[in-house]
């Protein structure tokens, strides 16, 4: 399994931050079973504030395979939506929104 960490700010704006909520709780059947199908096995994503935490477990071969033309649309507009909602965190590039975090501590391997 591989697994990764990032994060973000949602806009300061609590009508947004609800809405961004909102979509994630009523989020389809459809793109849940995308996501697991490509090799996603679990993603969470924690809420302080209007600060995100968002955990990702994938399999080693992450994607395992090819999603089709119409499922990189519908990522491609469900990211456009989404950012809709989110705040870039300062000094990172204007093409980057899930900054990445470094693993410093993992309880299984201390």
């Amino acid at each position: 399994m591989k697994y990764s960490a990032s994060t973000l700010n949602l806009k300061d704006d609590p009508e947004a931050i609800r809405k961004y909520i909102e979509y994630h709780r009523n989020i389809s059947k459809e793109e849940i079973d995308a996501m697991k199908t490509m090799g996603m096995k679990r993603l969470k994503i924690f809420l302080h504030g209007r600060r995100m935490f968002m955990f990702v477990e994938t399999s080693d071969d992450y994607p395992e395979r090819t999603p089709s033309p119409e499922e990189i649309q519908k990522g491609k507009d469900w990211q456009t939506l989404m950012h809709n909602f989110m705040e870039q965190l300062p000094g990172v590039d204007k093409d980057v929104w899930w900054v990445p975090m470094e693993e410093i501590f993992d309880l299984e391997t201390a």
